[in-house]
């Protein structure tokens, strides 16, 4: 009787957990569907925008601009950020640079000796250190705040290198609208064909970037700042209350509380920021823990109030498939451990489905397991770079990657409920120095888990196959291939660091 109901409330939760991973795949086409409609039109516009300022642009009248540059023990980048932003096309006498420099390392004679080099040969730059690091980045980012000089406030992540042209082409949008109090740029890749795994990431990137901000940005949506690439207005800070420290995305939560007292959002598709991506399995899992532990912890902090707000129903049902996105993690998880014990135990409620209800089922899944997929697919159609065909091959290893990571980000989701705190941990990149040594990161015990659920879910498709449950079993072979491949390159990455291979 006991393994009855367990097996019924299993059953239960398995379809809940299935309806919300189709709801979040549908919700991949909804986006397609809003870029598509907006993406000739809007792109036309900006044009026109910029194409009018610039046309009748008086050099005397640009406002002053602070561009802030956080940094924390990055010495391999950090002279190619500062001499990159050193280089941009705006008036020297208009343009504060700030170098928020939390460094406990090297890096900070690294940034120190930069300065005081672009300092003399005429540039208006400062760097400010701390030795608290209170509310991390976005204690920085505060400070540096408290001192500028800047109407607009442009920031910038060591790992990135922005165009001479950033500052023209995002600013005019600030200045032509005054409810604007956020300018993103598109991320572009320095590194897109070092491996597979930065491949990978990159076309992951580029779903982001070309479809989901386009749409939300142009379907009247509240989107996020991506805490890099991107220029403030100053008084849309303030009005938001300031930069807070409180969860792990600080961007983000600025960006909807920015939103939710008037401020609109702009992202420019054609202003492309390039950036370097994480070569290291685990420093790629690292970042993504931030993201959605920080995403998470957003979702509980803000969501209150955009419910409570009076915007359009629309923007508070996107709000939160925004916020919550890393939910899917859990979700995958939770299906990936329960379908063994569901068939093993509780065969009946998979085979006893009368076949309109199972077409309907293998139908809706089928089409919401394909949508992210679809997503990728159009994102690299529009993205304007060459070679997006070629670059479709590695899509399988990008769904094996999205599913090999649901053990950590689970974590991430859970630690983030749970309100576990935990420290802001920058993303290791190699820059292009070699001055300062690479940071060893901890051996990642969670690749244990990953690899022990890849092993439980070739079990779990053995047993499927051999029961001729034929439509979870692609499901199960994902995810086992998923779990083995992060889990198994999560080792060799982290021995291969140790021994200078990685």
């Amino acid at each position: 009787m006991v393994a009855t109901i367990f097996l019924d409330v299993l059953f239960v939760l398995y379809v809940i957990a299935g309806i919300g991973l189709v709801l979040y795949g549908f919700n991949c086409y909804f986006s397609i569907f809003l870029f598509l409609k907006n993406f000739r039109k809007r792109r036309k516009t900006d044009k026109e925008v910029l194409e009018d300022f610039l046309k009748n642009l008086d050099i005397g009248k640009l406002p002053k601009v602070t561009t802030q540059l956080p940094v924390f023990n990055e010495g391999t980048c950090v002279e190619r950020l500062i001499e990159s932003i050193c280089a941009m096309e705006y008036p020297k006498h208009l343009h504060e640079i700030q170098v928020l420099d939390d460094s406990t390392d090297d890096c900070l004679e690294i940034s120190t000796r930069k300065v005081e080099d672009m300092k003399q040969k005429g540039y208006n730059i400062t760097l400010i250190h701390r030795t608290n690091r209170k509310d991390y980045k976005a204690g920085a980012l505060k400070e540096g705040m408290e001192k500028c000089e800047g109407e607009f406030l442009a920031i910038f992540d060591a790992d990135f290198v922005p165009e001479k042209n950033f500052l023209m082409h995002t600013i005019p949008y600030l200045v032509m609208d005054r409810e604007i109090g956020l300018v993103q740029g598109r991320w572009g890749h320095l590194n897109r064909g070092e491996s597979g795994l930065t491949l990978a990431q990159s076309i992951g990137i580029d779903g982001h970037f070309v479809i989901e901000q386009s749409a939300r940005s142009w379907g009247g949506l509240f989107m996020n700042f991506n805490g890099t690439a991107g220029v403030w207005r100053r008084s849309a800070i303030e009005d938001a209350g300031g930069w807070e420290g409180d969860t792990l995305t600080e961007d983000m939560d600025l960006s909807y509380r920015s939103q939710l007292a008037g401020w609109k959002m702009k992202f420019v598709f054609d202003v492309i920021v390039p950036a370097e991506l994480p070569a290291d399995i685990n420093a790629f899992k690292s970042q993504q823990y931030r993201w959605a532990k920080g995403s998470i912890q957003t979702a509980i902090k803000d969501l209150p109030r955009v419910f409570a707000s009076k915007i359009p129903l629309k923007v508070k049902i996107q709000s939160f498939m925004h916020t919550t996105h890393y939910s899917i993690h859990p979700l995958m998880l939770f299906t990936a451990i329960s379908a063994f014990p569901l068939l093993a135990f509780g065969h009946s409620r998979f085979v006893n489905l009368p076949m309109w209800a199972f077409t309907t089922l293998f139908v809706t899944i089928a089409l919401a397991a394909v949508a992210p997929s679809t997503l990728y697919f159009v994102a690299q159609r529009f993205s304007g770079s060459v070679g997006w065909k070629k670059r479709m091959a590695a899509l399988p290893l990008l769904m094996s990657l999205g599913v090999g990571i649901a053990v950590s980000n689970t974590y991430a989701v859970l630690s983030a409920i749970f309100k576990r705190q935990s420290p802001f941990i920058r993303t290791p990149k190699q820059g292009s120095s070699t001055v300062v040594k690479k940071i060893r990161q901890k051996f990642p015990k969670i690749t244990f888990l990953e690899l022990f659920t890849g092993v439980y879910c070739i079990f779990g498709l053995l047993k499927y196959i051999d029961a001729r449950v034929y439509l979870i079993g692609p499901f199960l072979a994902l995810y086992a291939i998923g779990f083995l491949a992060v889990g198994i390159l999560s080792i060799i990455h982290y021995f291969g660091e140790m021994s200078g291979e990685v």
